[in-house]
This record gives C-alpha cells, structure tokens and sequence, in this order.
C-alpha cells in the first residue's frame, strides 16, 4: 500500500519535493543536429545513381527551459503553463563553425512552392519553372549551418512575396524557434490521484487535436516527456505527446539501467508506434491520402510542420525501425540501434526523468510533378536533411538530492515494518530481562538468622549450635570404660 506521504511529495503542488525542478529543470539539456551533406546532386537529379550523403555533426546548442506564467486551476488539481524554449551554441562540444560550415540540401523552399502548385495545370506550372530557372533555382541549395538552422533570406520567396504579401520570405528548420514556446499546456498536478501526476490535460486549449481522420490519432495522451506519475511498472505503456510531431506516442520497457547510482527502467519506442497502418491499424488516421500512404518507420507532417508547403516527414534517425527501402535508397545512411533510438530512463519510484535521448530526423519527401522538368527524374525519394538529439542526463546536485528522496520514501513506506520490528525486538528484550531477574532469585544463598541478629545475642546462639553439634557427633562413638 502506498504511503500517503510519500505520494504527496511527488505531486505538482508548491513546496513538493519535484516542483521546483519541473518549473526550472536544473538539468542541462542538450541539443545537437547532424546535417545531411549531399556529394552527388546532378547525378542524382539525371537519374543515374542514389543520393551520396555524408554526416556534418554535432553542432550543439545547450537549451533552456523554463516554464513561464504558471497557474494553479481548479483548487490546485491542474496547473496551466508555457516552456519558453532557447538556444545558445557551444563551440567546445561541436564539430565547426556553423558560421563557416556549408551544407549542400535540398532547396526545400523550392520543394514548397512546387508542391503548393501540384494541379495548377501544365502550362501554368511550366511557365513558373521557366521563371524559377531564369533566377537560378534548382533542387539542391548550399548554405552555411547558421542559415539553415536559423534562418536567410530566400530569393524565390522574396520574389513570391511581391504577388503574395503574407509570404515569409525568410527561411531556416529552427527559424523564430529560439525564445519561442509550443503553447500552453494545462497538466493534472497529481493531487487528486497519483497516477495523473504530470499527464496533459489540454493542449492550447484543446483536449484533441483536429489534424487527423481518426478520433484515436488526434487523442492528446500522456505527458509532455518531463513527468510522469511515480510508482511505475516494467509492464506499463507510457504515453507521451510531442508537438513538434502534433501526435501522441508511447514507449515500452526495454531494460533495466542505473545512471549516477540511481536505479531506473529504459522505456523506449516500439517498432509499432510509427508503424503503417496496414500494419498497426492504430495508425491508420495518420495517412490523410489513403492511396499514398507511407510506409513503416516514417510519418508525414506537413499538415503540422509549417515549412512553407513543404511535404515534410519525420522518422527516427537514419531510419531506424523503418521500412528497410527506405535507408537502401540512399547512400550513407546506416541505422544502428544505439546511436539512433530514442529513450527515457526513469526512476521507477518517482517517475522522474534521470537520462533521455530524444531522437528525430526531418525528411523532404520528393516526388514527380507535372510541368517541372526539375523533378522528372525523382521517383519519391524520403530525402534526409538533419537529425537531431535532444538529451539530458541529470547532474550531480540532482542526483544527491534524489537518493536522499529515495531513502526517505523507503522508509516512510516500510514505516509500518520498522514500528513491527523495533515492538517485537522490545518485547524479546523484555522478555530476557525477566527471565534473568528470576534466575538470579532463585540461585541467591538464603540470608542467616545470625547475620540480622544484634551482635549480643550471636555468640550464645553460636555456642548452643557448637553444642548441638558436639552432642550428635559424640552420639556415634562408644563410651569408653
């Protein structure tokens, strides 16, 4: 039975043992992109071999966290608040200067207004690609690593924004990220059950999405990967939403692992969780275009990731749990189970976060379309571009403060044990010491009757004892004549 105390030192309420380090994590937070470099893009674009790509990385940045405008709602049960999310790079843990570094990828702005413009008819769609000819356009572009991540002005944009005003003509994968936020979340605080502790409760208002065909893609399920509730179990599913893929998923347990003397369970992912939904029906709300469905290992999310209209797709690194087509389609690409997957390492007691490694790769899928002569050779390659590794590992000051936690909760929890002990080890000891009281009673040599006498008295009782005596050792003897 679970101990009352201890279940309410683990709940989002002021003063617990876990709030303060769940509004501001103590933890540094790392994150580091790994840009796929293309070596071989004419060939690639005239049909006459696979794209060569070769790994730039890691370029890290520590990212901070805080959680901003936090208010309790509904007598403390909810707690409301936004993580302001930002960036500041270290040289010594990467690989360059993302200033000087250049990458060649694909021209993804490109890919978006080709693919915003898909059924606008042939001789529209010529007119355009002769027109994105005249200013140098092609498929592939070449920028230094700060200009992709966070963003440069692009040419075809800037020239789309004089016939469409709301056009941005800036692009970058993390552009306006830094000092952004993912919107408010509202989570249960845990109070009223413990197994609520940190689950979301309403996503920018919302307690589903509306993004998807079926009611169980848009559930909004779990936590947002920074809590979870204590007292967890090997066989449990956990559940986590992740807005920069607008979907819930869940991991199971793998192992278990220790991580600066803290014991703790790895959960991780399933092949299931971006399965097709041919082979995992859960995910059949997923494909939006039911006759070009992907397949395993990779999840479309342009109705989600704003990157113009690009046809962006997300996978794990290196398209691990893929289909295996995938990684065979290109060269370079190598998946290997340590390096690639994602987890969370968690204290089973607490259910606090103790190491993760959160894993994504961000994909351009490329297809053929009518009227642009760029693309008639592209047989709907997934096109790698970066993949990222978010990770924490708890600090030394943290993971004092939680063996401390840990010992506590043990005993409060075995409190019942302890008192059950110490009474019977008392009641033993009790025992003992009556048991040598009588023995030494019963062995006591009995008190004379001389040695509380007055002293006058002693010698005349101890002449008639002589006597006595005297009288009875004669009695054995003859009388002599």
């Amino acid at each position: 039975m679970l101990c009352v105390m201890c279940v309410q030192e683990i709940t989002l309420t002021e003063g617990s043992k876990v709030f303060a380090s769940w509004m501001n994590p103590p933890p540094p937070v790392y994150i580091q992109f790994f840009f796929f470099n293309v070596t071989n893009p004419e060939e690639f674009l005239k049909g006459e071999a696979k794209p060569r790509l070769t790994e730039m990385g890691p370029y890290t940045f520590r990212q901070y966290r805080p959680k901003h405008n936090v208010t309790f709602l509904d007598n403390g049960t909810k707690v409301s608040a936004y993580t302001v999310k930002s960036f500041v790079f270290l040289p010594e843990k990467s690989v360059g200067d993302p200033k000087v570094d250049m990458v060649t990828t694909v021209n993804i702005p490109a890919v978006a207004v080709i693919n915003r413009l898909k059924g606008v008819g042939f001789w529209v769609a010529s007119g355009i690609s002769m027109y994105m000819g005249s200013i140098g356009t092609t498929l592939f572009m070449t920028h230094t690593v700060e200009e992709m991540l966070w963003g440069f002005k692009d040419p075809l944009l800037t020239r789309l924004k004089t016939i469409r005003p709301d056009t941005d003509e800036y692009f970058g994968l993390m552009l306006n990220k830094n000092g952004s936020d993912d919107g408010e979340f509202v989570y249960h605080t845990g109070q009223q059950n413990y197994l609520d502790f940190g689950r979301i409760f309403t996503w920018k208002g919302e307690k589903m999405l509306s993004l998807w065909k079926t009611n169980q893609s848009n559930m909004i399920n779990g936590s947002d990967g920074s809590a979870f509730h204590p007292f967890l179990s090997k066989e449990e599913r956990l559940n986590v939403f992740t807005p920069d893929l607008c979907r819930s998923i869940h991991m199971r347990f793998e192992k278990e692992v220790e991580v600066k003397g803290i014991p703790a369970y790895r959960f991780t992912p399933p092949r299931a969780v971006l399965a097709s939904g041919k082979n995992n029906p859960e995910n059949e709300g997923f494909c939006l275009t039911p006759k070009k469905c992907l397949d395993d290992g990779v999840l479309d999310v342009s109705v989600c990731r704003k990157l113009g209209c690009a046809p962006v797709v997300v996978s794990f690194p290196h398209f691990h749990l893929g289909a295996e087509k995938y990684a065979e389609a290109i060269d370079g690409i190598s998946p290997v189970h340590d390096r690639h997957q994602t987890f969370l390492d968690l204290n089973p007691t607490m259910g606090m976060p103790v190491r993760a490694m959160k894993r994504a790769q961000i994909n351009i899928h490329l297809e053929r379309v009518s009227g642009f002569p760029l693309t008639r050779n592209l047989n709907g390659t997934i096109f790698p571009i970066l993949f990222l590794n978010e990770s924490v590992v708890i600090d030394d000051a943290s993971a004092a403060r939680i063996q401390k936690l840990l010992l506590i909760v043990t005993l409060v929890s075995h409190f019942p044990l302890v008192i059950m002990a110490l009474g019977v080890i008392l009641l033993l000891v009790c025992i003992i010491l009556v048991i040598r009281f009588y023995q030494n009673k019963v062995i006591q040599p009995p008190r004379t009757a001389y040695n509380s006498e007055h002293p006058s008295n002693q010698s005349e009782h101890f002449n008639n004892r002589l006597a006595t005596s005297l009288q009875i050792w004669s009695s054995h003897f003859p009388k002599t004549p």
